[in-house]
């Protein structure tokens, strides 16, 4: 059977997302992303460089998927919803951005011209709503109200209590972005 470039550079992208979301950069291993990938340390380097490159190829590919699964909108609360259940249901996308910002602080992001790009199509698309002047902050807002209240259940729990589940949360987060335009609204 004839060796398959593809197939193990998408196990080893598999793994790596596994083990990045899980750990960071800084704790992830290499030699667990290659078991788990079946294969070896060497097709790793060969194929994605050193550990950093290699977290930053998982990352971009994270980004596009979502990218691809929640399109910009001018209906920010629409679109909460949808980046909430995507994130519900992919929380390593999530967690990849959180190592990403612990880890890098305020220095710059792989990529980050070309990320800054696509959240200016978040934002041109939230101005094409025409809801208030500062569309900027209020997609801001729409992706930390809709990230922090998936990434942070512990807060979840001790505030909203055991009982309110996250289908509850995902119509606060709605109803929360909602005001957010709405405020911008009755101050125009």
């Amino acid at each position: 059977m004839a060796y398959d470039s593809t197939a193990t550079k998408e196990r080893i992208l598999a793994a790596a997302t596994a083990e990045f979301a899980a750990h960071g950069v800084a704790g992830a291993r290499v030699d667990r992303i290659a078991a788990e990938a079946k294969a070896n340390k060497r097709a790793i380097y060969d194929y994605f460089g050193d550990k950093n490159t290699l977290f930053a190829v998982v990352l971009e590919r994270a980004l596009a998927e979502l990218a691809d699964a929640v399109p910009p909108s001018a209906d920010l609360p629409a679109y909460a919803e949808r980046l909430f259940d995507y994130h519900r249901a992919h929380p390593e996308a999530l967690r990849l951005v959180m190592w990403e910002a612990l880890e890098l602080g305020e220095k710059p992001v792989p990529a980050e011209e070309a990320r800054t790009a696509h959240y200016q199509d978040k934002i041109d698309a939230a101005a094409s709503g025409g809801q208030g002047d500062d569309a900027r902050a209020r997609v801001f807002f729409t992706l930390a109200l809709t990230g922090w209240s998936i990434a942070m259940p512990q807060l979840r729990r001790m505030v909203l209590g055991s009982d309110h589940s996250l289908d509850d949360l995902r119509a606060d987060v709605a109803q929360a972005v909602r005001a957010l335009s709405a405020a911008d609204d009755s101050q125009t």
